[in-house]
């Protein structure tokens, strides 16, 4: 923290640096420290007061099992094999429909963005397709693909299209008119304009947007699960819930979390690989 020293009348003002101009690693990692620890102490204590609640009967642990019976019944079903084919029924019906919206809208986004005649023709239409709730598509998609992972994925494909439908054509129409013009000037081609102008200025706002697809992609699946699957880790939920199950229930919200955390936190490192000029949310340098 710079300090400023009021001189006297007629004096020269002295501007004193302060820690984080001196040592500039050293702050950023005390920093960073005391970040890291704030966010595994917050959970950590939450966790903390649930199983003292539970372990003294403040709670029903029937209705709320201590995170230690959850831990051990998780375990249990880990070892035995019956909680990792939830888990790969949800992990690739979340891959392969996020994949595809995510493609999709990239490439009409980018073409939005580019092109005003096409945004006046499709937007209106868009717009009102993206206040509907995803899980209202959910029968409509069953009628078109019958039961099995095509309705699952198809849902989790609608849902993260118009994240990135919205990002990226946002991301696009707000390049600066100068970089264009630039690359025009240059008699750049319009895949040099799309690989030098376009795909570097609006791939950072993008890839916001396909993180949080990334989460919500995760909501989607775990809700479908629980109306029209007989596997993953929605079905996990909602059929212990039904049999009085908490604790099976307990371990299949918190392996939605950690998926939804892993997916989430992998998207973010994809974009820092992919976009190394873009200022980051979580890095070096900031306070």
């Amino acid at each position: 923290m710079t300090t400023l020293t009021k001189p006297p009348s007629g004096s020269v003002l002295v501007r004193r640096p302060g820690p984080r101009e001196l040592h500039p690693v050293r702050t950023h990692r005390r920093r960073r420290a005391l970040e890291l620890s704030l966010a595994l102490a917050v959970p950590l204590l939450l966790v903390l007061l649930w199983q003292l609640a539970a372990t003294r009967a403040w709670i029903d642990d029937r209705v709320y099992p201590a995170p230690s019976t959850i831990l051990a019944d998780g375990w249990d079903r880990a070892a035995a094999g019956n909680l990792w084919p939830d888990v790969w029924a949800t992990l690739k019906r979340v891959l392969a429909g996020y994949a595809a919206g995510t493609a999709a809208g990239y490439a009409l986004g980018l073409l939005m963005g580019s092109l005003s005649l096409v945004r006046a023709a499709l937007e209106p239409l868009l717009d009102a397709l993206y206040v509907v709730p995803k899980l209202a598509l959910l029968p409509i998609f069953l009628n078109m693909f019958g039961l099995g992972e095509g309705p699952q994925v198809a849902l989790v494909a609608a849902t993260v299209f118009f994240f990135v439908w919205i990002s990226t054509m946002s991301a696009v129409m707000s390049i600066p008119s100068g970089h264009r013009d630039a690359g025009q000037v240059f008699g750049a081609s319009r895949w040099q304009m799309f690989r030098h102008v376009l795909l570097p200025a609006s791939l950072p706002a993008v890839l916001v947007g396909a993180r949080i697809a990334a989460g919500v992609a995760v909501l989607v699946i775990v809700a479908s699960e629980q109306i029209a699957a007989t596997d993953g880790l929605g079905h996990l939920i909602f059929d212990s819930r039904a049999l009085f199950q908490n604790d099976v229930m307990f371990v299949g919200i918190v392996c939605v979390a950690v998926l939804g955390v892993l997916f989430s936190e992998l998207i973010r490192f994809a974009g820092r690989l992919l976009t190394p000029w873009a200022p980051r949310d979580r890095g070096r340098g900031q306070s």
